[in-house]
């Protein structure tokens, strides 16, 4: 089993940067891949960013070129650095990890969430 903590979630104005971090405890040698999903308002979930046990990243192209995922193996860390941030960024962000590859679009484990709001 793996557990998923969250944090750096907070409030910004538009252009300012934010990281999040999530810490994976548990069984983390069996994780494959783990990134962000976001639920904003009016919209769908869609995943964010996602990084694999290969070190390959992928973004959604609303943050592509804006967003960076990194993984630190050595404490089973990942982490959003999330730059120029845009009102549109405002929702809750959800680390996930997964086993499979199919875990990118159906994790194996979630965080709690955490709040982003962007406003001036």
């Amino acid at each position: 089993q793996v557990q998923l903590k969250e944090s750096g979630g907070g409030l910004v104005q538009p252009g300012e940067s934010l990281t999040l971090s999530c810490s994976a405890s548990g069984t983390t040698l069996t994780i494959y891949a783990m990134g962000w999903y976001r639920q904003t308002p009016g919209q769908q979930r869609e995943m964010v960013a996602a990084v694999t046990y290969g070190l390959n990243t992928r973004y959604a192209d609303s943050v592509q070129g804006r967003f960076t995922i990194s993984r630190d193996y050595e404490t089973n860390t990942i982490s959003l650095q999330m730059n120029d941030l845009k009102p549109e960024d405002t929702g809750v962000y959800y680390c996930f990890a997964g086993d499979r590859a199919l875990a990118l679009k159906t994790p194996d484990y979630w965080g709690q969430g955490t709040q982003v709001t962007v406003s001036s």
